[in-house]
């Protein structure tokens, strides 16, 4: 059970996750950038921690700046969120490297889901919820 969980996400997302995280009975750690300061989700998490770096691919899009920041923290889960780095692979990889539970699915499981979509017409959002419960991944109907 994850009893501190970092959201690697910021706005709105972010603010959504967590609010998830204390309805779950965990703490939440934010990240952000130095222009994020002031955004609302840094001041509902329980913690927060300062990005470094100034570009997207040196903050939000940076693996080994978020997982830094989780143990920073003392979280011992990373929650992607939407874009950024929700659906790469290397986050989950270098989360399992360092010891942080993330609730990313794993680089083969991103791509069974990947190929699995590549060959199904249509928009993705049913294939990828069904693609993800069969690898027993929790989604929301």
């Amino acid at each position: 059970m994850i009893r501190r969980l970092l959201v690697a996400n910021r706005g709105e997302i972010a603010r959504r996750l967590i609010r998830g995280a204390h309805d779950a009975g965990c703490e939440a750690v934010a990240v952000y950038a130095a222009d994020d300061v002031t955004s609302p989700y840094v001041g509902e998490a329980d913690a927060a921690v300062l990005l470094p770096g100034a570009t997207l691919s040196e903050t939000y899009l940076s693996a080994p700046a978020l997982v830094g920041a989780a143990k920073a923290a003392g979280a011992d889960g990373l929650h992607p969120g939407y874009g950024f780095l929700s659906e790469n692979s290397d986050l989950a990889e270098a989360c399992a490297a360092a010891g942080v539970i993330c609730t990313h699915p794993t680089s083969s499981n991103t791509a069974t889901v990947t190929i699995g979509r590549l060959s199904q017409p249509g928009p993705p959002q049913g294939h990828f919820r069904l693609a993800f419960a069969a690898l027993n991944f929790m989604t929301i109907p």
